[in-house]
């Protein structure tokens, strides 16, 4: 069954830009549950708990192939399940399911019982098979499988918020939240970063500003190599800074914030959120803007930064200021 599943949906997988981790629970070895602690905890004292939270932990959504047994599910998925607690959480689950009159329906009735107690959010799409028919080739089969994966890849996209702010550490702002962004964050960087620059652009009467230019691609590449912090809110970038080290500097950059919530804070706290992660062998944060950027520099100068002259050449400012 798994076999003729990710045959099936694997190149969908490659359209979509999914990355498929088949697993099979017969190898897991999980015994019925023995953690001493409750799974909400997340206190995993057995190898065989840690490894099948860290699988779990990577995944952004799940496609269970059950059988169906005196109308439930098997006792082996329904103790799997029972292992974790936060690593289900806000992740999309699909069901391929097989059986003889209902075709294993019963069963995914009966787990999806369970998956949303764990915040778990089962699909509408499913696949059901019954034994008698086996596995022929069957166009329709197939076809639903491709919209199950569909659907899962859409919702999983959907619920990434949640996932996030699940975990991540409060914003300033209600609702939002802290994370570090990376190279997957590239195309909304890109947005950000046109959207906030513009102004710069007409305040300085240039374009040549770095930011306005920068491909996906270039913008995925810098990500790998700067720590960047970002603001978000029900899956939306509100504010970004970037930075690292140079020497005995700390070089601060692309401190951007959406239009529509300036003059709350965020710039400033940025600002302070990139100070506060340098490393401890810099002795300076150091930053440029346009000359022009008048706003910006008497941000820069309440938080003790101080103007570096000369100009630079291409009519930008730099501004330094001492480390704690």
């Amino acid at each position: 069954m798994s076999d003729w599943l990710i045959e099936t949906i694997t190149p969908r997988a490659a359209e979509l830009g999914a990355e498929l981790a088949p697993v099979a629970l017969g190898d897991l070895k999980l015994p019925l549950l023995d953690e001493e602690d409750h799974p909400s905890s997340g206190v995993y004292r057995h190898d065989h708990t840690r490894r099948w939270s860290a699988i779990v932990d990577a995944a952004d959504g799940i496609i269970a192939i059950t059988p169906e047994y005196n109308y439930g599910m098997p006792a082996t998925l329904k103790n799997a399940l029972d292992y974790l607690g936060r690593e289900w959480a806000w992740k999309p689950i699909g069901f391929v399911s097989y059986g003889h009159t209902s075709a294993g329906t019963r069963s995914v009735q009966h787990a999806k019982q369970v998956v949303t107690t764990l915040r778990l959010v089962p699909l509408g799409a499913t696949v059901a098979i019954r034994i008698g028919d086996g596995l022929r080739p069957d166009p329709a089969r197939d076809t639903a499988a491709i919209g199950l994966l569909d659907e899962l890849t859409r919702l999983a996209h959907a619920l990434r918020p949640m996932r996030e702010r699940s975990t991540a550490a409060p914003g300033p702002l209600p609702g939002s939240y802290v994370r570090t962004l990376t190279s997957n964050d590239a195309a909304e960087v890109a947005v950000l970063q046109r959207c906030c620059w513009v102004d710069e652009a007409l305040t300085n009467d240039s374009l040549a500003i770095p930011a306005l230019h920068e491909s996906i691609e270039d913008v995925r590449d810098w990500l790998s190599t700067w720590h960047t912090t970002g603001i978000c809110r029900d899956g939306r970038l509100l504010g970004m800074v970037r930075a690292r080290r140079s020497g005995s500097d700390w070089h601060i950059g692309r401190l951007a914030v959406v239009p529509d919530l300036r003059g709350q804070g965020l710039g400033r706290w940025l600002l302070r959120a990139a100070e506060a992660a340098a490393d401890p062998g810099c002795h300076r944060a150091e930053l440029f803007t346009g000359a022009k950027s008048l706003h910006n520099i008497a941000l820069y100068h309440s938080e003790g930064y101080q103007t570096m002259p000369p100009a630079g050449p291409d009519g930008t400012t730099t501004l330094a200021k001492p480390l704690r």
